[in-house]
């Protein structure tokens, strides 16, 4: 697409059918003279608030949220500024029809709903050439790509290409909810085959129909890539999404320290789930360094969030070791414990010395955790049981259930089970919980509280690297938006319908940690949110200067 800040506006059809520079019905008389427009569209001038008036309207008769999700990308293929407008007007409507949950029935689908290209898919036939495939992309101030193999998608498995719905959809986020610049952003596929058979037979598939490569030649091309964006895009940030567990922890330790990235799987999970946690405990009054923490899954989430923990922990005091033994882990083969032959290198650190188990509940018993972390993607796996021996342990057991698009246990099973004392979050968003005459308000804790704001902040500061202790920071950043009064009602994350400005906060508090600390590659304005205010994109159609 071209952007009409940067490259030079289409004319006639063709400016219509440019997402970035099409107004629509919106384009003034002068514009339809001047740029061939007369005849192509209807005589009637309107105004972007009455174009988005017809699109409420249309959305209100769709039937369901797929069906509003094809609707809204078919909106943005065609007019990128009322997509925005749109999406923006309302984030708590909106996000979970473009984002999760719903974007996981879209992925299962993408090949079979696709009907135009978004982004760019680099596959293994282009090895060897990346950097120049790169260049067919029309922007040249490309500063962030979300890129995923689709092989960890959700709790869909590997689903390959199909995976590419999830880059387009977080991208949307870093626009809609931290309000950066749209046309900064680029979604790539990394197509490396699948090993979904299933898949591969499909006819309408459009992925290679092929098994992912060794591991040796998975890491050429992917050093390639990186290199490549480094050549085409010098100024951006990569950010890895939903990868193999294993690939994901072992690209990010090896490219974090060398370029501009971080794995929001990983990271972005870790400070969503810290932030939780933190006013969590503010409402019990604790300490994350006194907490006993269970994980139920053992993968590259919950490694990641386990990792910043122990940072986290670090900092009130404790040395890592104890840090670490203040964390047990699960995965599906059982309680991660030193006699086991199969743990991973990342996982090895976790491992305690006791007997092996599989029985989540006995687990609890012999770990007496306040902290109950599941990141399984086992729906279900909270039972009754699971919740009532939390509750037997601790006065108010805090149970975060953040798998997607089945968490561990819902919202409403969390407070009966415990009978209203969990303080409890998901990863997806469950309505109010009315039990008798109380109200309980779950939390969502998802990663779009962390990476929209990250994001925003990065664009500004152009920081060499991104580092845990800004992860950290975008966590307490968050936690610290969450007032007394709502924090009272049980809330552990700020209202949905405020995520622009809370993004925007966030932004502007990362901003101010990256210039105290030197990391900032700009010059430090003497006001920050002034300063961050002025560079935020805004869904509003903008003068097209006419010769």
């Amino acid at each position: 697409m071209t952007h009409p800040t940067s490259r030079s506006i289409p004319r006639g059809a063709a400016l219509l059918n440019d997402p970035a520079a099409n107004k629509g019905t919106a384009f003034s008389a002068e514009e339809r003279r001047v740029l061939d427009l007369e005849g192509l569209l209807p005589p009637q001038i309107e105004t972007l608030e009455r174009q988005a008036e017809r699109v409420f309207r249309h959305l209100d008769a769709k039937p369901n949220d797929l069906e509003r999700y094809i609707y809204l990308s078919g909106l943005g293929d065609r007019n990128e500024t009322l997509f925005y407008k749109v999406v923006m007007s309302d984030p708590a409507r909106f996000v979970p029809i473009i984002y999760a949950p719903t974007l996981g029935a879209v992925c299962k689908a993408f090949s079979h709903l696709y009907r135009r290209p978004r982004g760019m898919y680099i596959s293994l036939e282009h090895k060897g050439r990346i950097a120049s495939v790169l260049r067919n992309w029309p922007e040249r101030n490309v500063r962030f790509i979300c890129v995923t193999t689709g092989g960890r998608i959700l709790g869909l498995g590997d689903i390959g290409a199909n995976g590419m719905g999830i880059p387009i959809g977080k991208l949307q986020l870093y626009t809609a909810c931290g309000a950066v610049p749209p046309h900064t952003t680029l979604p790539i596929q990394l197509d490396i085959g699948t090993t979904n058979a299933a898949l591969r037979a499909d006819p309408l598939y459009l992925g290679l129909r092929r098994e992912p490569p060794e591991q040796a030649e998975l890491d050429a091309f992917v050093e390639e890539f990186v290199a490549a964006v480094q050549e085409v895009f010098p100024a951006c940030c990569i950010h890895f999404e939903d990868w193999k567990g294993t690939d994901a922890i072992r690209y990010l330790g090896h490219y974090r320290e060398r370029v501009l990235c971080y794995n929001d799987d990983i990271q972005g999970t870790a400070a969503v789930t810290l932030a939780g946690l933190t006013t969590a405990l503010q409402i019990i009054d604790g300490r994350l360094s006194e907490q006993n923490i269970l994980f139920f899954g053992a993968g590259s989430s919950g490694l990641g969030i386990a990792d910043l923990l122990v940072h986290a922990m670090q900092r009130e005091g404790l040395s890592e070791a104890a840090a670490r033994a203040r964390i047990t882990m699960m995965d599906r083969e059982g309680l991660l414990v030193t006699s086991r032959t199969d743990l991973s290198e990342q996982q090895t650190p976790y491992a305690i010395d006791g007997a092996a188990s599989t029985d989540l509940p006995d687990v609890i018993e012999r770990v007496r955790p306040s902290i109950l972390i599941g990141v399984s993607t086992v729906g279900g796996a909270f039972t009754q049981e699971v919740v009532e021996r939390m509750s037997d342990i601790n006065s108010r057991p805090i149970i975060f259930a953040l798998s997607i698009p089945n968490p561990e246990c819902s919202a409403e099973q969390a407070y009966t089970w415990s009978q209203g004392q969990a303080l409890y979050a998901a990863g997806i968003q469950y309505p109010v919980v009315q039990i008798g005459d109380r109200s309980f308000h779950p939390g969502q804790a998802n990663n779009f509280y962390i990476f929209p704001g990250l994001g925003l902040a990065t664009y500004a500061t152009c920081p060499r690297h991104i580092t845990d202790d800004i992860i950290i920071e975008a966590a307490h950043a968050l936690a610290d938006q969450v007032d007394t009064a709502t924090r009272a009602r049980g809330r552990l994350f700020p209202p949905q319908d405020q995520i622009v400005e809370v993004e925007i906060t966030s932004a502007c508090r990362l901003a101010e940690y990256i210039f105290d600390h030197d990391m900032a590659h700009v010059e430090r304005p003497d006001d920050i949110r002034k300063w961050i205010e002025g560079i935020i994109y805004t869904p509003v159609y903008k003068p097209i200067i006419l010769d």
